[in-house]
């Protein structure tokens, strides 16, 4: 077998291949054997009528198309194998197939390849982390919620107000016609939260337990269900119950019930801690995310688009699979919402093509740094794989094989190059405005206003001589942290 390449069109490249007539024979017989117990013949067992009678009875070229099968496989894997520069991101295309004289074959298989990132700048970018501040507001605002989380409802015997609950039965019907999703009993809804379409809520401010009442609503043009977009509709609503919300004093014993706290200032403490570290936790999240986005917004690359598609794909599937696991067929999703297939992979396009780029990018820099990792660090991220499933290192590598090795290698490298990206774009610290005062003094002296001139028999006594400024102490720099060589 012999082959040439034309690399003359961007991230393609096609393979000519040409092979000799042995080469295909050796292919055709091949095919024959895979094939031949499909063919029954009187007076042979089947499976084992000779290939000439075969070819003889469908023609010569019965077993080519299977001969095919064989050699255009094994002509695209050997090739691949000895071109290490080209990294296929899609299955090959078989542009042409013909036989020459000679009685061998020529084909081309063209395919699509990795395309050339070119990076941006990816270290020294100067990206702020930035960190909320946890004060008194947000400290209350979260204990205010936990109130609203242990409040009680209490019947009451007076006209519902906006804030309270009513407990109603329901049914809706257009036309006189009820519709699907229409109707409910026993539903709680407090008014005034917007939960119901535009008037429903309003219309039942003012009734009382044991009312009857008909709501009429339009629904808006943008509704969910096409059906009932801009019809008018009528709930015929009965007031089971209007109850109003209590909520528990904010006090010592408050804090007792919703915590292990004795105080309600321990517990406040407490709540302030929490929000502390929830807020590190998210400003190093919000940190990591301005880093890789800087870093991929200066890299250019030119994505094919068979990597956008195959991301969709992937993209879909996943969310099927989350939907799946709440027994929800994709079919019937897209059914509710109103959307096709095809709606739904136009609206992951975008977020497929940054997800591409992003990974590209990625593995692009650590193609750069040739970052590697040591072994002690591949057993260590899988002893906290085991640790969070509960099963030991051992189980995991033999049940998750290459795949689950593969994995926990990309994770790892994944991690050392984010640490990587992180201590090298973090913005220099501000100084404080004390810091920036003093800097400024230092830098400008103010300027003296001129002696008074002396006498001159009295200069010499009169003049006084200034000490020299002192100097402050220079601050030593702290040590710039390098990370060890693998």
């Amino acid at each position: 077998m012999s082959y040439t390449i034309d690399r003359s069109q961007k991230n393609r490249v096609k393979f000519e291949f040409l092979l000799g007539k042995d080469k295909f024979d050796q292919a055709v017989v091949a095919a024959y054997n895979k094939t031949k117990h499909k063919y029954s013949v009187p007076g042979f067992r089947k499976g084992h009528v000779p290939m000439k009678m075969i070819e003889g009875m469908y023609g010569i070229e019965v077993f080519f198309e299977d001969a095919m099968d064989i050699v255009i496989p094994e002509a695209y894997t050997e090739a691949l194998a000895s071109e290490k520069d080209i990294d296929p991101v899609d299955r090959p295309e078989l542009e042409s197939f013909d036989f020459t004289e000679d009685g061998g074959v020529k084909f081309v298989l063209a395919v699509t390849v990795r395309p050339e990132v070119k990076l941006g700048a990816y270290k020294g970018l100067g990206v702020a982390r930035k960190v909320d501040k946890i004060g008194a507001k947000q400290v209350d605002e979260a204990v205010e919620n936990a109130r609203e989380r242990q409040a009680r409802f209490v019947d009451v015997d007076a006209p519902a107000e906006n804030g309270n609950t009513v407990n109603i039965d329901f049914k809706g019907s257009v036309d006189g016609v009820p519709f699907d999703g229409g109707s409910a009993e026993g539903y709680d809804l407090e008014l005034g939260s917007g939960t119901f379409i535009p008037g429903f809520e309003d219309q039942l401010v003012g009734v009382k337990a044991g009312e009857e009442k008909d709501v009429v609503v339009t629904f808006p043009e943008d509704y969910g269900a096409t059906e009932l977009q801009g019809k008018e509709a009528v709930f015929a609503c009965k007031i089971n119950a209007v109850k109003k919300k209590e909520l528990p004093a904010l006090d010592d014993e408050f804090a007792k019930d919703v915590s292990e706290c004795d105080t309600l200032a321990d517990y406040k403490a407490e709540v302030k801690a929490r929000l502390t570290r929830e807020a590190e936790d998210r400003a190093d999240r919000e940190y990591e995310d301005a880093v890789v986005k800087s870093v991929v917004d200066g890299a250019e690359v030119d994505i094919p688009e068979v990597m956008i598609d195959n991301e969709v794909e992937d993209m879909i599937d996943e969310f099927s699979r989350r939907i799946g696991v709440q027994g929800i067929k994709l079919e019937d999703y897209l059914g509710y919402v109103g959307m096709t297939r095809e709606q739904l992979a136009a609206e992951y396009k975008v977020q497929a093509k940054v997800s591409v780029k992003t990974r590209l990018v990625m593995e692009e820099i650590v193609k750069r740094e040739e970052m590697k990792f040591e072994e002690a660090e591949l057993e260590a991220k899988i002893a906290e794989y085991a640790e969070r499933y509960g099963r030991s290192a051992d189980e995991l590598k033999k049940d998750g094989g290459s795949e689950f090795m593969n994995h926990v290698a990309n994770q790892v490298l994944s991690e050392k190059l984010m640490d990587m990206l992180k201590a090298e774009n973090a913005a220099a610290p501000k100084a404080s405005k004390a810091k920036k005062e003093e800097k400024a003094e230092d830098a400008e002296p103010k300027a003296e206003k001129p002696a008074k001139k002396a006498p001159a028999k009295k200069a010499a006594a009169d003049d006084k001589a200034e000490k020299p400024a002192k100097k402050a102490p220079a601050k030593k720099a702290p040590a710039k942290k390098t990370d060890g060589e693998n």
